[in-house]
């Protein structure tokens, strides 16, 4: 014999996975829900404050773009070690790829090495950038001078 279906278990069955459903959506976006256009626009909108910084030599104002920055093991007195390029013009092309908390941003720039004595230099690089706590970072490529965080 079947027991009669109340209302109140009724709702509780058909509720519960609905509401599940919410809160992994809610702590899977950090409790909001973000579109592709708007996550696109926010890593591009802070690409772009971050090179213009690196433009202007402000590398103490880039420092809080880089996610080296979120690194308790790297220092912001290594991170202006690694200086000497100055670019002339940068231009931030377009978003090439999201996959999750990961990015690639296609920058062209013109730049120049004064150590080396070699200017105005042109090259189109694919910029990693990585989110971290909500917020789009730049990953900082290794160098072949200083291969550990500094």
């Amino acid at each position: 014999m079947t027991k009669p279906v109340t209302r109140r278990h009724l709702v509780a069955t058909l509720a519960a996975p609905a509401v599940l459903a919410v809160l992994v959506g809610c702590a899977a976006t950090g409790g909001s829900v973000v579109s592709a256009e708007d996550d696109q626009a926010a890593l591009l909108t802070r690409t772009k404050a971050y090179w213009a910084l690196i433009q202007k030599n402000d590398r103490v104002g880039a420092w809080a773009y880089e996610a080296l920055s979120k690194d308790p093991a790297a220092t912001l007195e290594g991170y202006l070690k690694r200086g000497g390029i100055t670019f002339d013009a940068v231009e931030v092309r377009g978003v090439r790829s999201i996959e999750g908390d990961r990015a690639i941003v296609t920058v062209w720039m013109r730049y120049s090495l004064p150590l080396l004595r070699v200017k105005k230099l042109e090259a189109v690089l694919e910029d990693e950038w990585r989110r971290i706590d909500g917020a789009w970072h730049h990953v900082q490529r290794p160098s072949v001078m200083f291969p550990t965080a500094q």
